[in-house]
């Protein structure tokens, strides 16, 4: 089997098996903690991700999971696309209202399963045939907390607010509008209050 490192980060290595259309997620071990910790840690972590991934893909669009196994990999569907990252900007404003439409309600999909992504940025979506795949759940878990999913949807602003700044306050309010049409009202209100306060406390830091 050959694969192909398509990233590599600080907690992982991203493999692809371009023969079984499969990505390979290796947890990179870390030689300043004890070998068995650092054994159990990443095979906790691999252990959570796998379960948020199954569960996940049963409610938007994600890669569906293959297998993990005992050396702390997993093994996913390779969802081959365009990462939104490098080409939200490129399409006309219609389409990316359309897209971010989308990813608001995703979001609210995950969070009404109180499923919380960790890392909502559009380089963690793939854009394939006018779906949006949601990828990247390693700093996932799960919370029915208002300020969990307030940081969350926080994240997501931030991404376009720094990356795709040109439309940034349309793409947002697309996704918020989104967003509260499947949470709910009641619950939207509580989850966008909660985000301008963390705005506020993130400013005064700064």
């Amino acid at each position: 089997m050959t694969l192909k490192l398509i990233q590599q980060g600080a907690e992982a290595k991203i493999l692809l098996d371009e023969k079984n259309s499969l990505i390979i997620k290796d947890r990179i071990s870390k030689s300043y903690r004890h070998p068995n910790l650092d054994a159990q840690i990443r095979k906790r972590r691999t252990k959570s991700e796998a379960k948020l991934l199954t569960k996940a893909s049963k409610i938007i669009s994600a890669p569906k999971l293959i297998k993990t196994d005992e050396k702390e990999k997993i093994e996913m569907q390779f969802i081959n696309g365009k990462k939104l990252s490098e080409h939200l900007d490129n399409f006309a404003l219609e389409k990316q209202k359309e897209i971010c439409n989308e990813i608001g309600s995703s979001v609210a999909k995950l969070h009404k399963e109180n499923i919380i992504h960790g890392d909502l940025t559009t380089s963690n979506m793939i854009l394939q045939k006018d779906i949006i795949y949601f990828i990247d759940f390693g700093l996932g878990y799960i919370s029915r907390k208002i300020e969990d999913k307030a940081v969350d949807l926080h994240l997501i602003k931030h991404a376009l607010e720094a990356k795709h700044f040109k439309n940034y306050e349309i793409l947002t309010k697309e996704i918020l509008n989104s967003y509260e049409k499947i949470a709910g009202k009641t619950e939207s209100e509580k989850i966008f209050e909660r985000i301008k306060s963390i705005e506020k406390r993130r400013r005064y830091r700064h």
